[in-house]
């Protein structure tokens, strides 16, 4: 956990780019990949899974894409993890190697308190703080771009 997987950090930048330059419309995979670099492969697998797990949505048609299903600042960075994570362990990876004592009891349960206390980190940061910090360093949103005011 302490290094996070390609999987994981494209997730995380996948969420943030759809809340940092979504406007009024959904954002194309496509774009996402001009944007960020991600391969399309990783790309459309972890869009599916954060829809499945409602942070999310998925809209059809020719000019549909992806938006949050929540307000940004309701959705955290430990919610895109967690996702991600029980893709790549569905099991403990750990709980078949073999091991001495001070192994079992002492060095994983010390690691497993330290994951504890980076998921509540990162349940701590939500989507908009990072969208904040985005607009802050002047990365410029093209979420202006796809705003209409006619009426």
């Amino acid at each position: 956990m302490l290094r996070p997987s390609k999987k994981m950090l494209f997730a995380i930048e996948a969420v943030l780019d759809i809340a940092y330059h979504a406007g009024g419309e959904p954002v194309q995979s496509r774009e996402i990949t001009r944007r960020q670099g991600i391969p399309r492969r990783y790309l459309e697998q972890t869009l599916q899974q954060m829809v499945r797990a409602g942070i999310l949505v998925g809209v059809r048609g020719p000019r549909g894409g992806y938006r949050l299903a929540r307000e940004r600042r309701r959705i955290s960075v430990g919610e895109v993890v967690r996702v991600v994570r029980a893709l790549e362990t569905a099991e403990d990876p750990y709980q078949d190697m073999p091991a001495s004592e001070l192994g079992k009891q002492v060095i994983r349960p010390m690691w497993g308190d330290l994951t504890e206390e980076i998921m509540a980190r990162l349940d701590a940061i939500s989507i908009d703080e990072l969208c904040m910090r985005a607009y802050k360093d002047g990365i410029p949103s093209e979420a202006h771009q796809k705003l209409d005011f006619i009426i």
